[in-house]
């Protein structure tokens, strides 16, 4: 399959623009597109996505039985009978409990490295991975693929900081991956830890940070004490709301954390990276050529 080279600009690229509110009614349709059978289709070996929650799939294979499948999947040829899934999980498995025989699916070439590409492109878009899944699908990337951080960053419609601080999660201690992945702290609270000098520290401030139910805001507060960083300086007068909205837009547009401080005449801006990486997409965000 030739490469497509905007993957992060969403699935449509790969599936034929049409209609697809008319559902196939067996064999071969316009656009290529198939009905196969459900127990033909074999789930994407490369899915980074480990949980689906019951009660959405129930509701997906209730809308499914009413209306069909609206949007077909998309599969790759697996021998001369059997196919491999490349998206569309939820719905093969909604499918499957609303007593489907079978599904409308495009069948497409695909790699080993396009199968979690095109996977981890459709969860991207639809908010439906964890941040340990998606840190664990840019891994297989990185690794198994030796892609560096800005061809993945393009290839899912991320900036490579947002790359390379997601894959930092899995550097943690495997109790801090449990209680980001079971959602007892939130990947704010997860990324602060990092910035802890070792796995013992960052174990220590995880069980503070669960008694007391800590905020990620105070969970930060609490690194910089652990880290023996003094508290920066109360600024000489209150900041104006408009120098807050500064702040908020410099931490989005940059992806990481910036402190902002605002004095009589002037003030500083404190912006934080976490790595050799992070430091040099910022300074090319900063300083392009």
């Amino acid at each position: 399959m030739a490469r497509k080279g905007g993957l992060g600009k969403g699935l449509d690229a790969l599936i034929p623009g049409s209609d697809f509110d008319s559902q196939p009614t067996g064999g071969e349709t316009r656009q290529g597109m198939l009905q196969i059978p459900v127990d033909k289709i074999q789930s994407n070996p490369r899915q980074p996505r480990s949980h689906f929650d019951s009660a959405e799939l129930a509701e997906l294979a209730a809308s499914i039985k009413e209306h069909g499948i609206i949007q077909p999947l998309l599969v790759t040829q697996n021998g001369d009978q059997d196919y491999i899934l490349v998206a569309g999980e939820r719905r093969l498995l909604a499918a499957r409990q609303a007593g489907l025989l079978s599904v409308p699916a495009i069948v497409r070439d695909a790699s080993q490295q396009e199968l979690v590409e095109l996977a981890l492109v459709e969860n991207v878009q639809r908010a439906d991975l964890s941040p340990l899944e998606t840190a664990e699908a840019y891994r297989q990337l990185a690794d198994e693929f030796n892609l560096p951080h800005e061809q993945i960053a393009a290839r899912v419609g991320k900036s490579r900081v947002s790359v390379t601080n997601t894959l930092r999660l899995l550097k943690l201690p495997p109790s801090i991956q449990q209680a980001l992945a079971s959602d007892e702290i939130s990947e704010g609270h997860a990324r602060a830890l990092l910035s802890l000098a070792n796995p013992q520290a960052q174990t220590a401030a995880l069980q503070i940070i669960l008694k007391n139910n800590l905020t990620v805001r105070q969970t930060e507060e609490l690194v910089r004490k652990l880290s023996g960083e003094k508290p920066p300086a109360r600024p000489t007068r209150p900041i104006p709301p408009e120098l807050h909205a500064i702040a908020e837009r410099l931490r989005r547009g940059l992806s990481t954390k910036v402190s902002l401080t605002h004095g009589r005449s002037g003030g500083t801006i404190v912006i934080h990276y976490y790595s050799d990486e992070e430091l040099d997409a910022l300074v090319e965000r900063l300083l392009p050529e």
